[in-house]
């Protein structure tokens, strides 16, 4: 009996063929955006993630305070020096602590001149592998830089790829003026992501001279001991830090984050601005289901002799209340399913598109449950909006129908 309910359902849906198509714009539309937005926000989740786990959840970063938007190391309110490198070293449950510069600079290549990011690398080896590790930075091409080496640097991958900021290539040998300095290229860098890669590296000697900054660091990374909690060790590196400074908790000027702190922030602006998309969305999923609300009206009154018909063979009002819930039902996921493929597509191209800027940082993720879900919440909606004509046409008099003209 319920196949036969659908059969007919579809019937009518297929002979009103372009009235269907357009009442299924809103549906489509909708789902489209919710399809693409949410694949998209989860791919771009999973790969920060991603990122995080490769460096490890046992590194904490300490930074100045931020007084104004801008940069790591610019426009702070509270300073991170070197003897704040050493009160970090002896704290219980770390096992080793590394500062670094982080600045932007003027860059000359061949007469164009530019802004971009110097990080700085520490000189001593220990703190030079943990900064290389927790910024997962790896040479592709060329080599990296020694230990105490002068006026070299290396390019983050936008500087040397098809993305390339300058007009000319640089490749390692490349001679580069950094705020008037001489620098050559010795290691091109693989991609990093997160905005990492516009930026060059060069030794803290050299930043330090650049930059003339004698005790300054804009951020230290610390790694915690395997047996110790970094939340843990975080909460006992900011009351040590508050007592060399004097200042009381909630006044500090600095802050400390674990990388678990990090990845929970980046997930909660990730999810609100994908929940602000999804809920413009539904404003075009609302006027698809008031279209197929206004197109299951239509329906009802051009079949009343139909249904007239119908009632008078022995069909009953829930037998009549169904076959329209039905094609309702069905109206809205045939919109979810065109939704669907459209929002697929979209996620697709705005991944490609993104690739050169963006790297695997934004990619679409497509999961059984996306699909499915979408398909199910589509046919709901149409269900839902068809209720009312359905029931409208239920309560029919078998007499009254046949009369209508």
């Amino acid at each position: 009996m319920l196949k036969d309910y659908f059969f007919i359902s579809f019937g009518s849906l297929t002979r009103r063929f372009l009235r269907t198509s357009l009442t299924m714009t809103g549906i489509f539309i909708g789902v489209a955006a919710v399809v693409a937005l949410i694949s998209l926000g989860q791919g771009m989740q999973n790969a920060i993630n991603a990122q995080f786990a490769s460096v490890g959840t046992d590194k904490i970063i300490i930074q100045g305070a931020s007084a104004g938007f801008g940069p790591p190391g610019q426009n702070t309110a509270g300073k991170i020096e070197k003897q704040d490198l050493k009160i970090i070293k002896n704290i219980q449950g770390i096992s080793k602590a590394a500062g670094r510069l982080l600045r932007i600079v003027n860059v000359e290549l061949a007469k164009e001149t530019t802004t971009l990011f110097a990080a700085s690398l520490p000189e001593e080896n220990e703190e030079r592998n943990l900064v290389i590790e927790a910024n997962n930075i790896k040479v592709l091409q060329g080599r990296l830089l020694k230990i105490n080496e002068r006026r070299k640097i290396l390019a983050g991958n936008n500087l040397w790829t098809k993305t390339q900021t300058f007009s000319k290539t640089i490749n390692t040998g490349t001679k580069l003026k950094i705020n008037g300095f001489s620098f050559e290229v010795v290691g091109l860098l693989e991609k990093i992501g997160a905005g990492r890669d516009d930026s060059i590296i060069m030794n803290e000697g050299d930043a330090r001279e650049i930059l003339n900054e004698p005790e300054q660091y804009s951020a230290i990374v610390a790694q915690t001991t395997q047996k110790e909690e970094p939340s843990k060790v975080a909460d006992r590196i900011s009351r040590v830090l508050r007592k060399d400074r004097h200042q009381k908790e909630g006044f500090e000027d600095f802050t400390v984050q674990t990388s678990e702190n990090l990845i929970t922030s980046i997930n909660t602006i990730v999810g609100v601005v994908r929940a602000v998309f999804i809920g413009i969305s539904m404003i075009s999923l609302i006027v698809g289901a008031v279209g197929i609300m206004n197109t299951m009206y239509t329906s009802v009154l051009e079949r009343t002799k139909d249904i007239g018909i119908m009632k008078a063979i022995g069909a009953r009002n829930k037998d009549i209340f169904l076959i329209f819930l039905i094609e309702s039902g069905l109206l809205g996921m045939s919109g979810g399913a065109i939704g669907v493929m459209i929002g697929i597509g979209m996620s697709k191209l705005v991944e490609i598109a993104s690739k050169d800027f963006a790297g695997n940082l934004l990619r679409a993720n497509f999961t059984a449950s996306l699909i499915i879900g979408a398909m199910a919440f589509s046919f709901l909606v149409g269900a839902i909006s068809g209720v009312m004509p359905a029931k409208q046409a239920s309560k029919m008099q078998p007499v009254e129908a046949l009369r209508y003209d």
